[in-house]
């Protein structure tokens, strides 16, 4: 079986998003069970949970990297990477730049949601995006199937993300990584590497969407719905 890590990319807990009611601890015990190897917290322009994040990590062996989900004028990019996110917002290039400039990543969240936070085609204007958010567990499908076809067009790495503000929504969809992420640095590494590939929860578990880019096996990881 080849080395692979799965890891929801994209989670709102609720101490610093005021529209999930996740809590960390509910958010790590559900993951577990649903065979995830890790996740992300991206709060709403915040990354204020990265001490607790890290103390808890630590406590449960459990990885947990946090980022934060930015709205920019042309939509939301999560990124990763950022100690210091900007006080005001900016537009989509200049955020980028930012995160690029500091050694991070940043990829277009929900790229083509119907409520003014998705970038939809203004992607094909910017440059030195590390992925694409192809499958959003809070999108339509077929608004997903828009991005993940701008994602093969524009070969642009492809990301599977839960986008979850319930617990139910943990997990709905993964990005699978290949070899083992420990920390935030092997993260940003394995992101930048461009061999990712979306995955989804299935009733057998979680299934890659698209296996070409991950090598020749159909990874299928034990889970367990709640």
């Amino acid at each position: 079986m080849k080395n692979t890590t799965l890891i929801d990319t994209h989670i709102h807990e609720r101490t610093y998003s005021s529209d999930s009611n996740l809590a960390l601890e509910d958010i790590v015990s559900q993951a577990i069970k649903m065979g995830l190897d890790g996740i992300c917290i991206t709060d709403h322009d915040s990354n204020s949970l990265m001490e607790t994040a890290r103390a808890y990590s630590k406590a449960t062996g459990f990885l947990i990297i946090v980022g934060a989900e930015i709205l920019t004028h042309e939509g939301d990019l999560t990124v990763f990477g950022v100690d210091h996110l900007p006080s005001e917002k900016m537009n989509a290039q200049e955020m980028i730049n930012l995160t690029l400039n500091v050694g991070g990543v940043a990829i277009s969240a929900h790229p083509f949601r119907q409520n003014n936070r998705g970038m939809g085609n203004s992607i094909r204007q910017v440059k030195g995006l590390s992925g694409l958010e192809a499958f959003n567990g809070s999108t339509t499908i077929q608004n997903n199937l828009y991005a993940y076809g701008l994602s093969a067009e524009l070969a642009i790495p492809a990301f599977g993300a839960s986008d979850a503000h319930k617990i139910e929504a943990v997990g709905k969809y993964a990005t699978v990584f290949p070899g083992r992420i420990r920390d935030t640095a092997d993260f940003i590494e394995a992101v930048k590497s461009g061999d990712t590939c979306p995955a989804v929860y299935t009733e057998n578990g979680y299934e890659i969407i698209n296996i070409e880019r991950i090598g020749d096996v159909r990874e299928v990881r034990p889970g367990k719905v709640v």
